[in-house]
């Protein structure tokens, strides 16, 4: 039995070692062999990997204390000690226990639980708001704000992939949003049900033909930020990924003055068409910021 626990031991040890630097290695975007969430870049994913952490916490507790009952239960009451079994049917303490520790346990997750789904699902007040538009298979992004900026948003091919660039997850031209500012994200679709998610930020919102959805989001540090359609939309589901740019402030303002001159709308394709066979008109005058 202690080599049992020993090996076991042992073996928990070397895996904590290996995996959990590997856990803390977080980024915006997926990695090989990560473990855990993406490191959390809004109010909104940081409340989300608290209650994360704090259910594992919990149900770490539920399973050390059912391993340590399953374990008294195989060792002192095994019929090599036991051999005239207990008979007893009832114990009311007993049953009181397991009723209400069970009870205590549910209520403990379920209030941090709607606060944290009131939290997700009120937009408090804005300072701005981009509408995102799903099509098959790619986005539109608009700033009513800004005199309607509009833009589409295509998946870089294989081919054209640059250093610095991330196959099937860089997009020719990104959702530009400022950092240090309250933003009202409002999507919908023009053909079917997409879904709209960036892991980093904890959003993932269903864009449905017909009617407007609201999440919000706030990014207080600058960086690029990576999601893919979580919605399967068709053949074209897996080519339609999500880049956010966040900027300072000064640099989102002068990417909305170039671009009140510069954008333009790009070809939309039709339905029936493959990912591959998407006729592309780029962006070539606008600045992206960096």
């Amino acid at each position: 039995m202690r080599q049992c626990f020993r090996n076991f031991w042992l073996t928990g040890t070397v895996f904590a070692l290996i995996f959990v630097p590997l856990n803390m290695c977080h980024a915006a975007f997926p990695k090989a062999w990560q473990l855990g969430f993406q490191q959390a870049e809004s109010p909104v994913m940081q409340r989300v990997a608290e209650f994360h952490d704090f259910l594992l916490m919990v149900t770490g507790a539920i399973a050390i204390v059912v391993s340590v009952l399953l374990a008294t239960v195989l060792i002192r009451f095994r019929k090599k000690r036991n051999s005239t079994p207990s008979k007893t049917s009832h114990n009311t303490l007993l049953e009181v226990i397991w009723t209400a520790i069970p009870t205590v346990i549910v209520m403990a997750i379920l209030i941090p639980s709607f606060k944290l789904l009131y939290f997700m699902d009120v937009v408090p007040e804005s300072e701005m708001t981009v509408k995102i538009v799903a099509h098959q298979w790619y986005w539109s992004y608009e700033y009513p704000d800004h005199d309607n900026i509009s833009y589409d948003s295509y998946m870089i091919p294989d081919e054209e992939i640059k250093e610095n660039q991330f196959r099937l997850l860089s997009v020719d031209n990104p959702m530009v949003v400022p950092v240090g500012t309250t933003i009202r994200l409002i999507t919908t679709s023009t053909d079917v049900i997409h879904s709209w998610a960036v892991p980093s930020l904890g959003i993932k919102k269903d864009s449905v033909p017909g009617r407007l959805n609201e999440i919000w989001v706030r990014i207080e540090k600058e960086g690029t930020y990576y999601g893919q359609c979580s919605e399967l939309c068709g053949p074209g589901h897996g080519f339609m990924p999500i880049e956010v740019r966040a900027v300072s402030k000064g640099a989102f303002q002068t990417w909305v003055l170039e671009s009140k001159t510069k954008l333009t709308s790009l070809v939309v394709p039709n339905m029936l068409m493959s990912p591959n066979d998407f006729k592309i008109t780029r962006i070539e005058n606008a600045k992206w910021p960096s």
